[in-house]
Formats: C-alpha cells, structure tokens, sequence
C-alpha cells in the first residue's frame, strides 16, 4: 500500500519535440539531448538507473538492461509552454485555450500599463532570459529607478526591483496589482518578481523570488487530496504556481539544492500524504544547466536512499528549456516519466502518456482520492509481479 508520494518535477526537463511541436516553432527541440552534445556528453547514472536511457537518445547516458524504475515520456494537451501550464496539468487541470504569445515581446500598450501600476518608466519588455535582461538594464535600473520587464514570448511576465529602490514586499505588492491588470486585459497568466541586490557592475538575483499567478480553473490533485485528509507539502514555486490552493504548507526556497534539502528533512516529518518539489536545476547558460544536472543527480541518489516501503517517487518535468532555442524560453517538449519505490514494479516501460494529467490522476489513485475529471491512471502498471 502506498502511503506517502515524493513528487520532483525539474523544471525545463525535455527529452524531445512534442508532436505539436511545429505549432509552438519547436519541432527540432530536444534539451537534454542537446545540453549532452554542447558539453560532450552528461554523466547522470542515478537517472540512468531509473531508465532515463530508454526514454530517449542522450549522448554519455547508457541504457541499463535491469533499471531499478518505471519509465516513460509524458505529453501536454494543455495549450501553452511554461511552469504554469505544465505543473496545473500534471496536478490534473487542463488549460484550454492558444493564450496570448508576445514573440517580439511586449507592445507599448502593455507596456503603458505596467507604466501605470509601477509609477514608473520600465525597462527592457521584450522577449529575454532572466541573465540577459539583468546584463542589458541593471546599470539603467539602478540609475533611474525604472523596473527591468521582460517576457517569456507567452503568458509569464518576469519584473525586476534593486531592493535599494523598493522593498521586496512593495516589489510584491506591485507585482500582485499587474497581475490582475494583465491577465484582464492581455491574458498574461503569471507575473514573477524579482529582487535585486548588489552594487553597480555586480546587480545579480537575491533571494526571495516569487511567482504570483491566478488558481487552476478546475480541481486538481491537490482539492481532491485535500478532501481526503492528507498532508500535501510544496516546497519551492509549488505554492505561488497553485496559489496555495490545496496545500497543507508552503515551503519558499531560493534554490533546487535548497529544496531538496528541505525536503529530505521531511522524510521523518511528513509520514504520509505528497509532497511535490519544484527543482529549476535547467537555467540559460549550457555549461552551467549541465554541471547543475550532473550535481542534481549526485544528490539525487542520497534522496533515493531515503525512500521506505510505503514510499512511490516521481520524478518528471514541466517543458522543456532547449539551449539552441534563443533566450532560453520554455520549448514544447515531452519530460520524462521516472518511477521508483521499495516493493514496486521495476523496468517496466509505461510508454508515451498522451497527457501529464495522468500523472495526477494516479497519485490520487494511489492515496485513495476521488478521480479527477482528465488523466488515465498507471497505477497497476507498478505494481509488483
């Protein structure tokens, strides 16, 4: 019997071009596999244990003959590529609809807005990576004051604020405000704040990111868990991507080595129920993504040592974040499933889900929740024998 579920979803964890890729111009997108190709080769035998080798073609990563995991790739039905669509999906809530997509990024009518919440002329608001906005308006920041705004080509619209011109919490509170204009007026989904810290020249990202986003528009994994009883933990961005919607508590962490951190410490905690972690282990700069994968995957074997009978653990992705794409924007791409646990089924291959959906549909399957309204369960595909 299955009582407590460890969920990892990485973020931009692709192992290639989704089958609608073309519509998103990402048919040629494969991030893991081209990561592999621009340092040599990934070292990542914890994930090869798991089957990360059958799920798809990674230069350095073997295929293990006996893996000690379940493995497979999951699709999204859900329009649109970015942590908020990807985690709403695998919790069971499928977004309908294209959304807006802002692929020079933002008009200036967008912009005027912003203008009007902040009180201030903006930065930047084009299409960016975080490190390339910080590179190309910190030193005008910090001389006029004027937010840095820049955009993922979709529904997330990222800010940025010296704490040396507004507190984290005025940032926050200013972030709320465009959120609920933007989504009205522009169907933008998200607004993520950021603050800043540092002396000219060396402005870099402090702690205390957050993503501020409207509740999934049906029930997920979370209300139908609730529902039943049992304690449900996010730790990292969980919380702010759910609105908090479902969850017993919250955990904020500024890193992916903070999160697994956290919740390792929970294994002698939390004796039931789910907790689901968010890693952003996957960034803009190649070498670094790499060597941060290849760190993740030396932990990743500690964690795995903490897994007890009684314990299933998933480990997936939200998009995919291909390095030969410009800016380092979310790529439309499958993730890959891993599955693990003590007195569970091993190397069985579970195929290509049509839909992240069915990885929520299975975890309340698994706790004895009610069934949610998408998603195909796997869970006797785990079970032993």
């Amino acid at each position: 019997m299955i009582k407590r579920i460890i969920l990892l979803v990485v973020d931009g964890l692709g192992v290639g071009a989704a089958a609608d890729a073309s519509e998103y111009g990402d048919d040629r997108a494969h991030t893991l596999a081209h990561l592999a190709e621009s340092v040599g080769g990934l070292s990542l035998p914890s994930l090869e244990s798991l089957g990360l080798g059958h799920v798809s073609e990674i230069r350095g990563i073997r295929t293990i003959a006996q893996p000690i995991g379940c493995f497979g790739r999951v699709g999204f039905k859900s329009k649109g590529v970015d942590s908020l669509v990807g985690y709403w999906e695998i919790a069971g809530c499928v977004s309908d609809g294209d959304g807006a997509i802002f692929p020079e990024g933002y008009s200036p009518e967008i912009v005027t807005a912003i203008e009007r919440v902040f009180g201030r002329k903006v930065l930047g608001s084009r299409l960016s990576s975080a490190e390339q906005a910080l590179c190309d308006w910190s030193r005008d920041h910090l001389s006029s004051g004027g937010p840095i705004v820049w955009t993922d080509g979709r529904q997330t619209c990222h800010l940025a604020v010296h704490e040396s011109v507004w507190r984290p919490e005025e940032l926050y509170q200013r972030a709320r405000d465009a959120r609920r204009m933007l989504k009205d007026a522009w169907g933008i989904r998200r607004v993520v704040a950021h603050p800043l810290v540092g002396a000219s020249g060396a402005v870099q990202f402090g702690s205390g990111r957050r993503d501020f986003a409207g509740e999934p528009t049906s029930l997920t994994m979370l209300d139908v868990l609730n529902r039943a009883g049992q304690i449900l933990i996010g730790v990292g961005k969980v919380g702010d991507l759910f609105g908090g919607r479902g969850l017993t508590r919250s955990v904020s962490v500024d890193t992916w080595v903070e999160a697994l951190d956290e919740a390792s410490r929970m294994f002698k905690k939390v004796p039931r129920g789910l907790i689901v972690i968010g890693l952003d282990v996957i960034g803009p700069v190649t070498e670094r993504s790499a060597a941060a994968l290849q760190d993740f995957d030396r932990r990743l074997q500690d964690f795995l040592g903490l897994l007890r009978p009684g314990d299933l653990l998933i480990m997936t992705g939200d998009h995919g974040r291909d390095p030969k794409k410009p800016h380092a924007v979310p790529t439309r791409e499958y993730v890959p499933l891993l599955i693990t646990g003590p007195r569970l089924a091993q190397g069985v291959n579970l195929e290509v889900r049509a839909s992240a959906a069915d990885i929520g549909q299975t975890i309340v399957e698994a706790l004895q929740g009610e069934s949610l309204a998408s998603g195909e369960s796997f869970l006797d595909a785990l079970k032993p024998g």
